[in-house]
């Protein structure tokens, strides 16, 4: 029995070792060499195992992207695109909006293989070149007829002279052919062969430059401290042919500076619309607001990223509001004590002055010409002694009015803030600049836009 089990171990010994296979070696071939299918778009896909994520959704995606990267968008020299910009800028980013958005169109598309291991995810797709092609034709007959029946409509509004009803349309008819931008789509309307998309951009550019806008007042000289009711533009829209442009959509914003501004109007059955400023933001001498024809709103308005950038490219009926801001003038007041005794220098109201300054603020030794009166109130007590150290409490109130309408607009309070020391004149010193800094990271935001309304 020894004598047997000696020489199986002398076999053990002299058996060759098990080698371990190689990893690589287990991979399929796809994923060695991009695989290559002729009348295939292919793509692989990569995920990791992390559990950060859906892998196999992940990987999907990633494979889509991967075959979608090899359909080319084409753009035809005689498409609308190439007659937008010179530099082409137009072109490039409709390129990649729709080579971006393209996987939300694919179908049909297969699964060829998967593969994995412990920490990663691998998978193949194949799509028909044939039948994406015939897919995709399909989809543009359907979306060329519905964009040829706006089109008709459009036309027939334009026939009745109801102008803003026949953009609509054009716009309709745009967006159903939106994916196909790059490529010269002939129809025949009552006879006449046309571009569809062409035609379509240039009836809608046509329609807007009949359309005038201007603004009454074109100057409004005015203080950073508005109000509403004093300050109005009367926007007005008509026809090249003197007749106005009944409830045109119109759209205000600040193209210079900034500030606060109803954004949406629709002109009244005079082609007017009352434009109300609500505040001015910011402290530059000179501001615009711009008045145009809302096209969005004309339109429908659109989520596509097409539409967005294809409406940047129109020339809009607009027209200018210049301001003339004038800074608010203020008449500071100030109190400061330590212990019922005056200070030698008003920290808080100093303080105070800078940040008003640097707002867009202007001072006056003369309260009759000032615009606000701040007033600031500020004591320091003494507080306990715990040990070396001696505690004092500041509070200080801070009122702002407003002279001309004769009434308090801001008040705050800063309640016993507490400063520490070695004396009670270094505690108060540090009571001050805790104060100090309490007003500038907390008061400030408040304080400024209460001031401004």
């Amino acid at each position: 029995m020894k004598r047997i089990f000696t020489i199986l171990i002398f076999v053990a010994a002299c058996s060759p070792k098990v080698q371990q296979p190689d990893p690589e070696a287990l991979k399929p071939s796809w994923l060695k060499t991009q695989p290559f299918q002729s009348g295939y778009y292919t793509g692989i896909g990569h995920s990791a195992k992390d559990g950060s994520n859906n892998y196999i959704q992940s990987a999907k995606k990633s494979a889509l992207d991967d075959l979608i990267s090899q359909i080319k968008v084409n753009v035809s020299s005689t498409s609308v695109l190439s007659f937008m910009e010179a530099d082409k800028k137009v072109q490039e980013q409709y390129e990649q909006i729709i080579q971006t958005t393209a996987a939300d169109d694919i179908e049909e598309f297969e699964l060829v293989d998967a593969w994995e291991d412990a920490s990663n995810y691998w998978v193949y797709y194949r799509l028909s070149i044939s039948r994406y092609k015939q897919i995709k034709e399909e989809q543009k007959r359907n979306a060329v007829t519905l964009a040829t029946d706006y089109f008709r409509k459009a036309r027939q509004s334009e026939a009745q002279n109801e102008h803003l009803q026949a953009v609509s349309y054009y716009f309709q008819a745009f967006r159903s052919v939106e994916k196909y931008l790059g490529e010269p789509i002939r129809v025949n309307i009552d006879g006449q062969d046309i571009l569809l998309v062409n035609e379509t951009y240039a009836s809608i550019q046509r329609t807007l430059d009949k359309i005038n806008v201007k603004v009454t007042p074109s100057e409004i000289v005015l203080n950073r401290r508005v109000k509403q009711s004093e300050h109005a533009v009367i926007a007005t829209a008509m026809y090249k042919d003197g007749r106005p442009v009944a409830s045109l959509p119109l759209k205000a914003e600040f193209e210079k500076g900034e500030g606060d501004i109803f954004p949406q109007f629709k002109a009244d059955e005079k082609g007017s619309a009352k434009i109300l400023i609500n505040k001015i933001g910011s402290k530059e001498i000179e501001q615009i607001i711009g008045v145009k024809v809302d096209v969005d709103a004309l339109s429908g308005t659109s989520s596509s990223p097409v539409y967005a950038l294809i409406a940047k490219t129109l020339n809009v009926p607009r027209a200018q509001v210049m301001l003339k801001v004038q800074r608010p003038v203020v008449f500071l007041s100030a109190d400061e004590k330590i212990f019922g005794s005056n200070k030698s220098n008003s920290q808080i109201t100093n303080k105070l002055k800078n940040i008003l300054s640097n707002n867009g603020f202007e001072f006056t030794e003369d309260k009759k010409t000032a615009d606000l009166w701040f007033d600031v109130k500020a004591d320091a007590e003494k507080g306990s002694v715990s040990g070396s150290i001696h505690i004092t409490y500041l509070t200080s109130v801070i009122k702002v009015m407003a002279l001309k309408e004769e009434k308090e607009i801001y008040n705050t309070t800063l309640d016993r803030v507490k400063g520490y020391g070695l004396d009670y004149d270094k505690s108060s010193v540090d009571a001050y600049n805790k104060a100090l800094e309490t007003l500038e990271k907390e008061k400030v935001k408040e304080l400024i836009a209460t001031v401004l309304q």
